[in-house]
């Protein structure tokens, strides 16, 4: 049976044919990714970073990025988020899961809505979430996060 060429090359190059022809139906009839409409609110995924102490939070939805990050300010700590896209506005809230919570405006740090900051009363505990709503081109982006990425090393 193994003696026969054709068999031999034929075993080889299925396996391979099979693969290319998966990517390919993935390609042709796969979901495509669609722009994002104004007026329209899309979720952000909490990526990696965020479920340990890195110190970031990435929160992405396609090519739109956010990462959160705590830094110390001149009156204590506060939260600095970096976007992808220019962003028109910012809230954010955090507090234990299940509460209702007010969300606070962040401000914006640069002049093309890339870097926002927010003053916080002190560093969020591990029971509590950060949620957040960004406005870009007419559309709100929303997430919520845990706070262990902020919590100290063990």
């Amino acid at each position: 049976m193994f003696t026969n060429k054709h068999v031999i090359i034929a075993m080889i190059v299925a396996p391979i044919l099979a693969v290319l022809a998966w990517f390919a139906v993935g390609q042709f009839t796969g979901e495509q990714p669609q722009a994002a409409q104004a007026g329209k609110s899309y979720p952000l995924v909490e990526k990696s970073n965020c479920r340990y102490e890195s110190g970031a939070c990435d929160l992405e939805n396609e090519n739109f990025k956010l990462r959160l990050s705590l830094q110390d300010g001149l009156a204590g700590p506060e939260f600095l988020l970096s976007a992808s896209h220019p962003l028109e506005g910012v809230v954010l809230a955090v507090g234990p899961t299940g509460d209702e919570l007010t969300p606070m405006p962040m401000r914006a740090v640069d002049g093309q809505g890339l870097t926002w900051l927010i003053p916080l009363d002190g560093i969020p505990g591990p029971e509590e979430k950060i949620r957040v709503v960004a406005n870009a081109e007419s559309s709100s982006f929303f997430a919520e996060a845990s706070t262990t990425f902020l919590q100290p090393e063990s």
